[in-house]
């Protein structure tokens, strides 16, 4: 098999003199990276890099997953309020036996950071999986977006709170969080470096602070009993059975859900944990051990710090306190380290607080900038200069200040819209590993998944009841990918859209022979024509009704679409003889495209540029565009004179198209 390379034209691009063409190339630079190795958190180490051991990875999970201690047990109180540890058993119960197992098989299936959302992606086919993944990556945007803004605003509310800030920016939590997000994105267009030596002893301090306020609130409650009786008390008196607490628990647990949130930044960072010696590519096992003692661990901490905390949170702090406005709104944790420990440890634990929220929001950046370029480009849904870092940033910059704006810098209103992400992520990897235990045959595991994936719909649905402006989010969300990706594709698609053209020896071999005698010959022919009198037929029609030089040995090129909902791809291209035709037969996501393709690649190869020649089609025009735009065939003629025209923009080049 022989190589040729497919280089789309670069020609067109803008002028590259003076301060534009600088500040143009300054913003694509590294685009011709893979998408995978974009800087950030989740990025795939090189191969010089041997990668980390899986607790220090845990760490960088743990921006995003342990930062949730900042905000998470005000709005349980909310949500729940003297119920709020009962709800918080349930979601701990949810992630022990729910979210874990599911994405220790998400660990299994897809090891390379993919996720559950290109595990999906291989359940479907053609223009419904990529539907499914567009969808997918709304609900996903919502989870990382929210993710920015949401730690952006409670690190804002820890910086307002906190008795040595300045009485000048009272009020100021907006612009607070404005700042934060616009220092994230500095961050990211200067270029953002390995994170794990940052991510470390950052959750170690972030974590060790944690224990001291909750042992300092353990002390309070024991050496004070009579709080626990007046806990109690309270429940009992607003409900009237245990059974009856059960239920509310039950009801309102979904809004817990932000408890839940890192297990899909778990997969993500795969790559980055060190595996096995005998590790390969296709059976990378002690990665995997690796990502799941990673997710065991992490979902063991966590747990234990959302029980002792709605604990701590609940008894220890009035109802109203946890109300918009109150000084526990938000920083509940932070409100009793400031209460019990003095305003000096206090304002220690905020600037702990402060930063890894403010570092989960890096976090979630870096997911963005990861799940983008993994898709949308490869789909042909977005330009090519996603593929580089500091235009999406940028991208995404604007929506997280839009996002601030429009909820105000609140922490609880944005709560609905976050665990709706983060349950719809949820959902998907849990029926992913269903479907993926049921094609393995394996009853028993098909049956757990599937009553998880029934109680991650539950809790789904309950959720958007409840909070229904987390869906109108997530569908904006949605209808913008969808609108830009489809108007994306439209726009490019006329592109080249190939890679590679790959040719086997039998091909060379005909292309060889007949370079002999000049220009190659070429006559575009339907794959399912291939009788004897057929063939006789198509050369004699074109001899007649074109110039076809007289004597002239041709080829005939067929082009089999493999999935017109494929942008770019390979092109393999195979040669035979038959019925004393010789032809070349090429497998591509649509025909002129190919065409095109391959016939820059015969002008490369012979130095010579190739004549092909088309029959008319007749039919309406419009119905043969959208044709080509969904099923990748129609009027192929055309189509592929305009793809070489904006390939190649040297008429002296450029292969000619001929039309009887």
């Amino acid at each position: 098999m022989t190589r040729v390379p497919v280089h789309p034209d670069t020609t067109g691009a803008p002028g590259r003199h003076g301060a534009l063409a600088r500040c143009r190339a300054w913003l694509l630079e590294g685009l011709s990276e893979q998408t995978a190795r974009h800087p950030g958190p989740h990025r795939t180490p090189r191969p010089e890099q041997k990668g980390h051991t899986w607790w220090r990875v845990m760490c960088l999970t743990g921006v995003d997953y342990f930062s949730t201690l900042g905000y998470q047990p005000g709005i349980a109180a909310l949500a729940a309020g003297t119920l709020s540890p009962l709800a918080t058993l349930v979601l701990i119960a949810l992630t022990l036996f729910g979210a874990l197992p599911v994405y220790r098989r998400v660990a299994h299936e897809s090891p390379h950071g993919e996720g559950s959302i290109a595990m999906l992606e291989r359940l479907l086919s053609w223009w419904s999986g990529k539907i499914l993944v567009l969808v997918l990556l709304g609900f996903a945007a919502t989870d990382f977006m929210i993710t920015i803004t949401l730690s952006s605003a409670d690190a804002a509310a820890h910086v307002l709170e906190n008795p040595f800030a300045p009485h000048w920016i009272e009020g100021a939590n907006t612009w607070i969080t404005l700042v934060l997000i616009g220092l994230l994105g500095a961050v990211f267009l200067k270029g953002f470096k390995e994170a794990i030596g940052i991510a470390v002893p950052l959750v170690a301090a972030y974590l060790t602070l944690n224990v001291v306020v909750l042992a300092a609130c353990a002390y309070q409650i024991l050496s004070r009993p009579v709080r626990i009786s007046d806990w109690t008390h309270a429940m009992t008196a607003a409900h009237s059975s245990p059974l009856a607490m059960v239920g509310v628990a039950l009801l309102v647990f979904p809004k817990l859900a932000l408890g839940m949130s890192g297990f899909e930044t778990g997969v993500a960072v795969m790559p980055q944990i060190k595996g096995a010696p005998t590790d390969t590519w296709e059976n990378p096992a002690g990665r995997i051990r690796g990502a799941r003692k990673l997710l065991t661990t992490a979902a063991l901490i966590m747990s234990c710090l959302l029980l002792l905390s709605s604990l701590a949170t609940t008894i220890l702090i009035p109802q109203e306190d946890f109300k918009s406005g109150g000084p526990a709104n938000g920083r509940a944790l932070a409100y009793l380290a400031h209460r019990y420990l003095g305003e000096i440890f206090g304002t220690v634990y905020d600037l702990s607080t402060i930063t890894i929220l403010w570092f989960a929001g890096a976090s979630a950046m870096a997911g963005l900038l990861n799940l983008v370029p993994r898709y949308l480009p490869r789909y042909g849904m977005a330009p090519e200069w996603t593929r580089a870092v500091r235009p999406l940033v940028l991208v995404f910059l604007v929506a997280a200040v839009l996002i601030t704006l429009w909820f105000h810098a609140s922490v609880d209103a944005q709560s609905g819209a976050y665990a709706t992400g983060v349950l719809v992520l949820m959902l998907s990897a849990a029926f992913a590993s269903t479907v993926a235990v049921h094609r393995r045959h394996h009853v028993g595991a098909t049956i757990g998944f599937g009553l998880i994936t029934a109680v991650f719909l539950y809790t789904l649905v309950l959720n958007v009841i409840e909070r229904p402006d987390g869906i109108k989010i997530a569908s904006i969300f949605i209808v913008a990918i969808m609108l830009t990706s489809f108007g994306s594709r439209v726009r490019r698609a006329f592109e080249l859209r190939a890679t590679d053209v790959v040719f086997d020896e039998a091909a060379l071999r005909i292309i060889d022979a007949a370079a002999q005698h000049g220009p190659l010959q070429l006559i575009a022919n339907e794959p399912d024509e291939h009788s004897e009198r057929e063939y006789r037929a198509k050369e004699q029609e074109q001899r007649v009704h074109t110039r076809l030089p007289k004597g002239a040995d041709v080829i005939f090129l067929e082009v089999f679409v493999r999935d017109s909902s494929d942008f770019s791809a390979e092109i393999t291209v195979h040669g035979d003889e038959k019925h004393g035709a010789r032809r070349l037969r090429a497998d591509g996501p649509t025909v002129p495209n190919t065409i095109a393709a391959v016939l820059l690649a015969l002008r490369d190869r012979t130095g010579m540029p190739p004549h092909v020649y088309f029959s008319w089609t007749e039919g309406n025009p419009v119905g043969y565009l959208i044709r080509f735009l969904v099923f990748g065939t129609g009027e192929s003629a055309p189509v592929t004179r305009e793809v070489l025209r904006r390939a190649e923009p040297d008429q002296e080049r450029r292969p000619w198209v001929h039309v009887g």
